[in-house]
């Protein structure tokens, strides 16, 4: 079989991954719609978030799996496997009328995201290292943030006809499937039963453990604005779900224009202090929103929080992608997928007493006040391994 040409390559894994942002930005301006139509369950106020939320907990306990059996396996079958899944079970609740089967759906869903979401970042470090890799994973990161804007304001305006209507734009998936077929090659690497068992390759687990609580954290604080913006303006008197859609999109819009230079980011700074300067942005944009009057400043929060948001998942990838071992990046990308969508699934648990308590406003401020506590601890830790970060960097542009 003939190698496909690069550019169809890189585009096919760049349309993969805005699948990932899609398992949820389509059907979150639709929540407060879903939430009326099913407002005689019991506890709906919490239901209806789970059905954004719950896709996150199945990815994150899926994807280890999908990473130990593509070290073993190979990459192509799962990814084709978990494309078709994502299709059928993500369109599948627009013609439903039970709320458990639904979040049933949203279930299964979420473990297609795991599949796709951790062979995906497996075939970029596979395919792709150095400078390069960076590049790329900045791409990546930038259509995750256009396909979150796209499908979030297309998710708003179907939302407006009806609340079922979006999720036919889970379809998309079968759009992709061909492209999978003839543009992804399976990548020449070392297969874990080959090497002995990806299980017994040592992994570097004190940098891993790191990247890995960062992911979580920094994803379960970025959930809040998907899954309680749309409720934050209502009360502010913002009632249309493409407004809504509209708002969470800007900060995805703008994370896309950083996603696209952070690979000149990594040859300036180390991992650590990207770390610092992306949490004080979103300190600064989320203590923003929550003090925010009016639809316009909330709209001005989220541009600001997005300037350190689309920096998050490309550091973090290049991260793991850098210190894992050939043989068991199936397995160290699985657990970074479980990394990040473990902070999606318990953002919503663990922000609704909060909210009780301090309301949505104190609820984001609140959210700044811990991220500006972690911009200056990495602010402090990257100042004190300013030689050593100064050399990663360096290596990183070689």
């Amino acid at each position: 079989m003939r190698s496909p040409h690069p550019t169809l390559r890189l585009l096919t894994l760049l349309l993969v991954s805005m699948m990932t942002i899609m398992a949820s930005a389509a059907i979150s301006p639709s929540l407060p719609r879903l939430r009326m139509a099913f407002e005689w369950v019991p506890g709906i106020e919490l239901w209806v978030r789970l059905v954004v939320s719950l896709p996150a907990l199945f990815t994150a306990m899926g994807a280890p799996l999908a990473g130990v059996l593509i070290d073993r396996f190979g990459r192509k079958r799962l990814l084709v496997a978990s494309v078709a899944l994502y299709g059928v079970a993500g369109s599948l609740p627009g013609v439903l009328t039970s709320l458990p089967l639904i979040l049933v759906c949203r279930a299964l869903l979420g473990l297609a995201v795991g599949g796709l979401m951790t062979t995906a970042a497996a075939l970029i470090a596979d395919y792709y290292a150095g400078p390069e890799r960076g590049v790329v994973l900045g791409r990546q990161a930038a259509f995750m943030g256009v396909g979150g804007f796209v499908f979030m304001l297309g998710g708003g305006l179907l939302a407006d006809i009806h609340w079922r209507a979006p999720f036919a734009v889970y379809l998309y998936a079968f759009l992709i499937l061909p492209l999978i077929l003839f543009f992804l090659p399976e990548p020449e690497v070392k297969r874990g039963a080959a090497a002995g068992g990806a299980g017994r390759v040592a992994l570097p687990w004190s940098t891993l453990w790191q990247v890995y609580a960062l992911a979580m954290t920094g994803m379960m604080i970025f959930y809040l604005i998907p899954v309680q913006l749309p409720f934050l303006l209502r009360r502010l008197g913002v009632q249309s779900s493409a407004l809504a859609g509209l708002a969470v999109g800007v900060s995805t819009v703008v994370g896309s224009v950083v996603s696209l230079r952070y690979a000149r980011v990594r040859q300036l700074l180390g991992y650590r202090s990207i770390m610092a300067v992306l949490f004080a942005c979103m300190a600064l944009g989320y203590v923003l929103v929550g003090m925010s009057q009016s639809y316009a400043a909330v709209v001005g929060g989220l541009a600001v929080s997005g300037l350190g948001q689309g920096l998050l998942t490309p550091n973090m990838a290049n991260w793991a992608g850098e210190v894992a071992p050939e043989a068991a990046r199936g397995r160290v990308m699985g657990l970074l997928t479980t990394s990040l969508f473990l902070g999606q699934f318990v953002s919503p648990l663990l922000a609704q007493p909060l909210i009780g308590a301090v309301g949505l406003s104190g609820a984001f401020l609140a959210a700044g006040g811990l991220l500006s506590a972690l911009a200056g601890t990495f602010g402090a830790l990257a100042w004190h391994a300013r030689p050593r970060e100064r050399s990663e960097a360096v290596q990183s542009a070689e």
